[in-house]
């Protein structure tokens, strides 16, 4: 039996601090500073401090999420306060401290996200969050839709320009920007309102401590793009290799995201399943895996362009480019299907709640889902779809070739299929 680990006397308080700094916190917050023993923050915030708070001052190191436990150990018998931008808990270190401390006191001071939307006269529920700080800027195109209201929590100085670069790369170039800097403090300023256009190519660096306000416009001229899967095809880079928008939807249907979740693309093609996974919430994941080094890297353009640059791209042949994956909530095939052993693999991995997806247009991996079915249950249906195209001076039906598809959910107690 592994023993308990001893307690530390004292909790690790977080202070959130503002950029007007010590004469904006409350009584509470002062006092736990001048009493620990201990001060850890980034070099601006240990700065804000005054004189009376007397405790060791320790600085962040980088890469500073590895570092927090180390440092909580090292300070374990000691009075620790940790200073944090704004609200701890709102992409903040608090997440970070609460995984790890044993014991945890928040004391929150306004956020950033708060002051932008007193000063805008934004609601916040009416706004959507996207930061940037440590992350990709392509991650903000998934929250581009005509009429939406974004802040966007800035990684430093250039952050607005690469914001105003990526809102015209996209198709809007008209949405209305604002720069908000030093948000609660004596420096405070917010930009006169322009365009993503009429962004100057030259524009003066902001300064580093800003958040984006973004009135999302979509040019005449730039696609839809919706917020539910079934994208228009247009806005994928392929080679023919992609299931198609139709498919896509009722895919997507079937494997059942919900937020948090894992998928495996298998057979990625074009990444359009992974994709649009991803797209239907922040913290969706998937990890595709496309045997063609060339379609691989497609893939990753195309999640860069559609907003989702953490889609993982897996280069190898499955079943054996499956064995070092996280495990997954939910497999879509897509290609590959006569691979020896993939299908009882991928089942495998599922864990109890679990689905399995997979399409085919060949009757050999017809066979093969059949299979599945009788071993598994589920259900098996086929899919068509047909498109009017002209005939003549008149107007007919072109059918596609249509698909079968079968989707299991693993439960513990399992009713396999029969074949009718």
């Amino acid at each position: 039996m592994t023993p308990a680990r001893p307690v530390p006397p004292f909790p690790v308080t977080v202070v959130g601090i503002g950029a007007d700094g010590w004469q904006g916190l409350p009584e509470s917050s002062r006092t736990e500073l001048r009493e620990a023993e201990v001060l850890v923050g980034g070099p601006r915030q240990l700065d804000l401090l005054p004189p009376e708070c007397a405790g060791e001052r320790v600085t962040w190191p980088s890469p500073l999420r590895p570092a927090v436990p180390r440092l909580l150990a090292a300070h374990a018998a000691r009075r620790i306060a940790v200073l944090a931008s704004g609200d701890p808990m709102f992409y903040g270190i608090g997440r970070a401290l609460a995984e790890e401390a044993e014991a945890l006191r928040v004391l929150p001071h306004p956020s950033s996200v708060s002051y932008a939307a007193a000063r805008l006269g934004w609601p916040l529920e009416d706004v959507e969050v996207v930061t940037l700080v440590g992350r990709p800027a392509a991650r903000l195109a998934a929250a581009l839709h005509d009429g939406r209201r974004l802040l966007v929590l800035s990684a430093g100085a250039a952050t607005p320009g690469e914001v105003a670069a990526l809102l015209r790369d996209r198709g809007f170039g008209p949405s209305r920007v604002r720069v908000l800097e030093q948000l609660g403090g004596a420096r405070e300023r917010t930009t006169a309102e322009t365009t993503a256009d009429e962004w100057p190519q030259d524009h003066a660096p902001a300064d580093p401590l800003n958040i984006v306000a973004v009135e999302c416009h979509r040019a005449p001229d730039a696609p839809r793009l919706g917020a539910v899967p079934g994208l228009p095809d247009e806005a994928y880079e392929h080679d023919g290799q992609l299931t198609k928008k139709h498919i896509r939807a009722a895919t997507l249907g079937a494997l059942a995201p919900a937020p948090g979740e894992l998928l495996w693309d298998i057979g990625g093609g074009s990444g359009s399943i992974g994709i649009e996974w991803m797209r239907t919430h922040p913290s969706c994941r998937a990890v595709t895996v496309e045997r063609d080094p060339v379609r691989a890297d497609r893939i990753t353009r195309n999640a860069e362009r559609l907003g989702v640059p953490g889609l993982r791209v897996v280069t190898g042949a499955a079943p054996a480019a499956l064995a070092e994956l996280p495990a997954p909530h939910a497999v879509f095939v897509g290609g590959g299907l006569t691979a020896p052993g993939l299908l009882d693999a991928c089942w495998a991995a599922l864990p109890l709640g679990g689905r399995l997806v997979a399409n085919t247009v060949t009757l050999e991996s017809e066979a093969l889902l059949a299979g599945a079915r009788r071993r598994y249950g589920g259900e098996l249906v086929r899919l068509a779809v047909a498109h009017a195209v002209p005939v003549g001076g008149f107007t007919g039906w072109r059918q596609a070739m249509p698909v079968t598809q079968w989707s299991a959910e693993k439960t513990a107690n399992p009713s396999p299929g029969a074949d009718r």
